[in-house]
């Protein structure tokens, strides 16, 4: 019976990723904000749901039928920004709407603080990200609204560019987002890492101007949370950052020769999943390797089966080059790879620690004091 060798895996991903002329890019899902000890879109539902008054409970649940919570915000603000006078849908006016979504905003954010969480992983994903010194740019898109990714960038002194500029009232710089990196007009220099928020972030605000404006912290609860954009007909400078910020995943995923990493993400947003087989349709020579915490999806699997330039990497089992076959059992396994006899590496935890064992020193390193995955060394040579 056909087996998957995981050691040979790890090995094989652990040379693309020393490849400094390599594009890479990282999607990372709500999976990453679990591993930090935040709430995962279900969780973030039902506590948001349990801390809602009785009335604002009552007509989230309305909302709330066939939908998911992203889903609900979206609905709101489509009532909100259509229904007028004393119309209502669902029980709704747009008043009513715009109030409730407000208050579930509020909720998320109280939800996402992060000062109990656990920082290791994405400290760990930070101190690979400082040392990848790649051609282009690493760029993480991310459609978690947490503050997780830039508290990790700025704890270990990585400069980032997130598409805003300034401290207090940051505005988005649509110029800098869409320039192409490397060009003489291209604004911030490679070594900066790109931090993508795709869905907005608890600090971003809504202004008096109608402006998306990202703050020092997350927002008060006298202003609305920019937070999952909305496919409602809003003015368009409300909608600026979302479609700039999506347009730039989409041309990141075209660069010839990308290697794209996708943890934490389990495939909920169509429109972003069309993206993602798209790019990997058209652009045969780029990889795209889906580390999948629950087990593999039929669907994707149909997908990957047909893609072969799509890995879908699970604990048990993995679809690469098209074959969908076990993991051979390991039992001498290098750090962060095997665990419970799975792989590990779908666990956001084990892979952001074997990425920064990829590329870092030990001392930058938090967590245990095991020998790296690729010797550093022998990793610059091959560069």
């Amino acid at each position: 019976m056909k087996t998957h060798n995981p050691q040979e895996y790890a090995t094989a991903l652990g040379a693309k990723l020393a490849t400094r002329s390599r594009h890479v890019c990282m999607f990372l899902g709500a999976g990453v904000a679990k591993a930090c000890g935040l709430p995962d879109i279900a969780e973030l539902q039902t506590r948001v749901h349990s801390d809602l008054e009785l009335a604002d409970r009552e007509a989230f649940d309305r909302q709330l039928e066939g939908r998911n919570i992203e889903q609900v915000l979206s609905r709101l603000r489509r009532i909100a920004g259509l229904v007028t006078g004393d119309d209502t849908v669902d029980g709704l006016s747009a008043p009513q709407a715009a109030t409730l979504d407000t208050k579930v905003c509020q909720l998320i954010v109280s939800a996402l603080d992060i000062k109990d969480a656990t920082l290791i992983p994405v400290v760990n994903l930070a101190a690979w990200a400082a040392r990848a010194n790649y051609r282009l740019p690493v760029e993480l898109f991310t459609v978690n609204y947490d503050l997780l990714l830039e508290t990790a960038l700025e704890e270990l002194g990585v400069p980032y560019f997130d598409g805003f500029v300034g401290n207090l009232r940051a505005r988005f710089r649509t110029e800098l987002v869409e320039a192409l990196p490397g060009s003489e007009n291209g604004g911030m220099p490679s070594r900066f890492v790109r931090l993508w928020k795709l869905h907005g972030s608890v600090n971003w605000a809504r202004s008096d101007d109608h402006q998306i404006v990202r703050i020092g912290r997350p927002v008060p609860e006298d202003l609305p949370a920019a937070i999952y954009p909305s496919d409602a007909k809003y003015e368009e400078s409300r909608r600026v950052p979302f479609v700039v910020l999506q347009d730039r995943f989409r041309r990141a995923l075209h660069v010839p020769e990308t290697l794209v990493l996708i943890a934490g993400y389990s495939f909920g947003d169509a429109h972003l999943n069309e993206m993602i087989f798209d790019a990997a349709t058209r652009c045969e020579r780029s990889e795209f390797a889906v580390f999948c915490f629950s087990d593999l999806a039929s669907d994707l699997c149909d997908r990957a089966m047909r893609t072969p330039n799509v890995q879908l990497i699970g604990r048990t089992e993995a679809v690469l080059g098209g074959v969908r076959a076990k993991w051979e059992p390991l039992s001498d396994p290098l750090a962060d790879l095997w665990e419970d006899g799975k792989l590990a590496l779908p666990d956001f935890t084990h892979l952001s620690s074997y990425l920064a064992r990829s590329s870092a020193r030990e001392t930058d390193l938090i967590g245990d004091d095991s020998a790296s995955v690729v010797d550093e060394g022998s990793a610059e040579n091959d560069a």
